[in-house]
C-alpha cells in the first residue's frame, strides 16, 4: 500500500456519498473511492475500463454461447470470472487489507467474498446481467435472478468466494452455522437482495474491523467518515468515530461525537446492555469535558 495517512478530506467523503446514494447501481466508482483509505493518489480509470472490457467480454461470450437457458448466463460468468480470469478468494490470508481494496483485488485476482462479489456483480452488469448482492451474516453471497420478484426461492444463491458455487438452502443453512453459531436464525429473508448502500456499508464496516484490530486507528476514523456519510444517523459509527478520536488524543472531536451520540442515544428505547455502554460513554465525556477545559 502507498505510504502516508488515509485521511479522507471533506471533498472526498463528499464524492463518496455522491457516489454511494446516487440512483446509478454501479458499484465499482464508490468501491475505488474507499480503495483511496489505503491508495491515496490512486486513479480509477485503468481499473473502471479494465471492468469495461471484462464486461464487453462477457458479452460477447453470451452472445455467442446464447443467453435463453436458466441458467447458461451463471456458467459462463463461471468459467470466465474464476477459470479463464483466475479470481479465487484468499483463504490463506483473508485478513490481508489488500483483499478489501478493488483496485488490488482486480490486480491480485483475489479478495474476499464481498470485493470477489463486487467484481462479479459489475462485470455482469455491463455484459447485460443482472446480479445481485445477497448480504448473508459472516459471509457475503450472489443471488441470480430466474424469475420475476425478489423472493429468495425465484433465485440461485451463488459463492463468489468458492469459484461460483451454487448453494442450496441446506448449503446456507451450514454456512449460517460456520459464521454465526446460533446467534442468528436461518430465513429465507437472509436470502433477500441486498441494496448498493447496504453492500457499500457492509464493506466499510469488515474494512473498519481490520483497522481497528491493527490499531490504525487515524484509517479507522476515516471509515467512520464514510460510513457517517451515507447514514449520518448511524449512532454506532458516530460513537465509534468518537472513541477513535479519543484514542488520538483529538479531544474536541472526541467529545462533539460523543456528546451527540448521548442526546440521540438517549432518545431510544434500549436494552441494559445499552445503558451500561452509555454509562460508559458517559464516563468518557466527562473526562473529555475536563481535558478540552484545561486547554482553554
Amino acid at each position: 500500500m502507498e505510504d502516508g495517512c488515509a485521511v479522507m478530506t471533506p471533498e472526498l467523503v463528499q464524492e463518496f456519498a455522491k457516489a454511494a446514494t446516487s440512483p446509478d447501481q454501479g458499484l465499482a466508482e464508490p468501491a475505488l473511492l474507499i480503495a483511496r483509505l489505503g491508495y491515496p493518489t490512486l486513479d480509477p480509470s485503468p481499473y473502471l475500463g479494465r471492468l469495461e472490457q471484462m464486461g464487453e467480454d462477457m458479452a460477447g461470450r453470451l452472445d455467442t454461447t446464447g443467453r435463453a437457458a436458466p441458467r447458461g448466463p451463471l456458467h459462463s460468468l463461471n468459467h470466465y470470472l474464476f477459470e479463464d480470469q483466475g479470481f479465487a478468494g484468499n483463504a490463506t490470508d483473508y485478513d490481508d487489507l489488500r483483499n478489501s481494496f478493488l483496485n488490488q483485488v482486480l490486480e491480485r485476482r483475489t479478495g474476499i467474498p464481498i470485493t470477489l462479489a463486487v467484481v462479479y456483480i459489475e462485470v455482469a452488469r455491463r455484459a447485460g446481467i443482472q446480479v445481485e448482492g445477497v448480504n448473508f451474516p459472516g459471509h457475503f453471497l450472489l443471488r441470480f435472478p430466474l424469475g420475476a420478484g425478489d423472493a429468495p426461492e425465484s433465485a440461485v444463491v451463488v459463492d463468489p468466494f468458492d469459484g461460483g458455487t451454487v448453494l442450496s438452502e441446506t448449503d446456507c443453512r451450514a454456512l449460517l452455522r460456520r459464521h454465526a453459531g446460533g446467534s442468528v436464525a436461518f430465513a429465507q429473508t437472509l436470502l433477500r437482495p441486498a441494496t448498493k448502500q447496504q453492500i457499500l456499508v457492509r464493506m466499510l464496516v469488515n474494512l473498519k474491523r481490520l483497522y481497528v484490530r491493527m490499531r490504525s486507528f487515524p484509517q479507522g476514523r476515516a471509515v467512520t467518515d464514510l460510513l457517517l456519510s451515507i447514514n449520518p444517523s448511524a449512532l454506532s459509527e458516530l460513537r465509534d468515530r468518537g472513541l477513535l478520536a479519543y484514542h488520538l488524543n483529538d479531544y474536541t472531536a472526541a467529545l462533539r461525537d460523543l456528546e451527540a451520540y448521548l442526546q440521540f442515544a438517549s432518545r431510544g428505547d434500549d436494552g441494559e446492555e445499552t445503558r451500561e455502554e452509555r454509562d460508559e460513554i458517559w464516563g468518557h465525556v466527562k473526562a473529555l469535558r475536563r481535558r478540552v477545559a484545561s486547554l482553554n
